[in-house]
């Protein structure tokens, strides 16, 4: 007598496939802290200048402008390509530190997991 094999008896479909409801498990938890930690960064503050603190902005980690100070001797009506100049470094600056912050904090989560970057 043959015995009838099929896919059940507990054991993973193809020898290796995760256990789907672990696999899910996984995905929820993930998602969860990428939210807790999305959050902290919209909640931290990053602070950039150019021109020798002439002009600063403020920036949250979530890439959102809080504030924006510019220096009253900074303002030279015959002179507004320098300012303008000033706030395009610092603005530019601003959001690449707030980038790499967040890369680092999600990093951290998904780090491990071999997933391209941007994926979440």
């Amino acid at each position: 007598m043959s015995k009838k094999r099929g896919f059940g008896g507990g054991k993973s479909f193809g020898g290796g496939m995760p256990n789907m409801g672990s696999l899910m498990s996984q995905v929820q938890k993930l998602q969860e802290e990428m939210e807790k930690t999305q959050a902290a960064l919209a909640d931290e503050e990053i602070t950039v200048s150019a021109g020798g603190g002439a002009v600063s902005v403020v920036v949250t980690g979530a890439r959102e402008f809080r504030s924006v100070t510019i220096k009253p001797e900074v303002v030279d009506p015959d002179d507004v390509e320098m300012l303008q100049d000033l706030l395009l470094a610092v603005f530019n600056d601003a959001i690449a530190q707030a980038k790499a912050l967040e890369d680092e904090r999600m990093g951290g989560l998904t780090g491990g997991m071999g997933l391209p970057p941007g994926l979440f």
